[in-house]
């Protein structure tokens, strides 16, 4: 076995430009299936990790129709503002698996602290949406009841905004920023999370107590919806179709007609991005096969040609006793060789741009072993299968033909 290899490697060597053509295909199979299914499964990995961000068993209703689509953020078209505190308290109280809810107001306003101006999110909100939502502060606190019911004239920033209007956050504590004519003292600033799994920068967000916004800045009496924390034992779905159906009685929504609200859990979210993820690790898989067919072929088309270049080389090797499996087994060996080489090369390149784009791209570095295993597997295979013509025909070669034709 050990001279096989040998051989096999000669020959490999010798006919270098064809070798590298064949193992061409067999490589960039590898790298499609073991690159594309390693960052596939990363994506998920990070989308998992972005759902956790939300917080724990969230499961949220708000105003206007909520849809998502493929790209960085999802879309919202609100349609009336129809969503009110009374809304938010039904569905807490009609929802027997609901721990704690933060009803919450979302706008876009500008921001203001001395000669800098920025627009950011504003969030009006109670002291459970820290929980609810896995928001902590770094600096200083939160929102607390008292300033609730005082309707006290307080915020939070997140880190971004900190940093955007006082370049050094740690001093931002305590200090002043304005909305439209409206001061609020600065009380914390939040710890850096990244963009949610909807596309928010949860760290581009300011807070204020709700009472706060509702009576002293926006003097309205809708809200923008509710974030609502399940127990664990908790049925999203049934708790999605029960939230659905009060929410429907309370806006008298006849049969037919279309919501003028979202109810959706952090689940849903998520399952967009699986789509997406899996119709694109299934066309990993299509690019792959495809590329090891043309291998395959590649591969095939070396070996004949090797094969009736070598005729002298197989005519000697009988000559002296070697046996037609003999022969069979040598041309099998490097087909295999030259796929297996090939393979490997594609899945070392795939982990090395795989490990380069999670960097760049901020994703959690996966290692599958079972798809590195499959991956140098089939590619071993292909060889084999497509050596098997070219061996049987180098067995099929006569001492006394080469004799003549040499």
């Amino acid at each position: 076995m050990l001279f096989s290899i040998k051989i096999a490697l000669a020959s490999l060597h010798a006919h270098r430009m064809r070798t590298i053509l064949a193992m061409l295909g067999v490589l960039l199979g590898a790298l499609a299936l073991t690159g594309v299914q390693h960052i596939s499964r990363a994506m998920l990995l990070k989308a998992e990790q972005e759902t956790a961000k939300l917080g724990s068993n969230l499961f949220m209703a708000r105003t206007g129709q909520l849809a998502f689509r493929p790209g960085r953020s999802g879309r919202v078209r609100l349609e009336a503002n129809t969503f009110t505190l009374q809304d938010a308290r039904a569905l807490a109280q009609g929802l027997p698996a609901v721990r704690r809810a933060a009803p919450f107001v979302s706008v876009t306003m500008p921001v203001r602290a001395g000669n800098v101006k920025i627009n950011c999110q504003l969030v009006a909100t109670l002291p459970d949406y820290r929980v609810v939502r896995n928001a902590e502060p770094r600096l200083g606190r939160f929102i607390v009841e008292a300033d609730e019911h005082r309707k006290a004239k307080i915020c939070v920033l997140g880190s971004k905004i900190a940093q955007r209007l006082f370049e050094r956050p740690e001093s931002a504590v305590n200090q002043k920023v304005y909305f439209d004519r409206t001061g609020l003292r600065v009380v914390g600033i939040m710890e850096a999370k990244g963009a949610d799994i909807a596309g928010a920068d949860q760290d581009e967000q300011v807070f204020v107590p709700l009472s706060t916004y509702l009576r002293r800045m926006a003097n309205q009496d809708w809200i923008t919806g509710v974030y609502l924390q399940l127990g664990a034992e908790a049925d999203p779905a049934s708790a999605k179709r029960t939230a659905t159906a009060i929410v429907r009685q309370r806006h008298h929504i006849a049969a037919g007609e279309d919501d003028d609200f979202s109810v959706l859990t952090a689940r849903d979210t998520m399952e967009v991005q699986e789509q997406a993820l899996n119709l694109v690790g299934t066309l990993g898989l299509i690019s792959s096969s495809v590329s090891f067919a043309v291998g395959g072929l590649g591969i095939l088309s070396i070996m004949i040609l090797l094969v009736r270049s070598r005729r002298l080389e197989i005519g000697v090797r009988r000559a002296v006793g070697a046996r037609r499996r003999d022969i069979v087994r040598q041309f099998l060996i490097e087909a295999a060789l030259m796929a297996g080489i090939g393979g490997l090369l594609g899945v070392l390149s795939a982990l090395g741009l795989v490990a380069i784009i999670c960097r760049i791209g901020q994703m959690p570095m996966v290692f599958e072993p079972w798809l590195v295993i499959m991956a140098l597997s089939g590619s071993a295979l292909l060889g084999l299968m497509a050596g098997a013509y070219p061996a049987w025909q180098a067995a099929q070669v006569e001492i006394l033909d080469v004799l003549k034709s040499e």
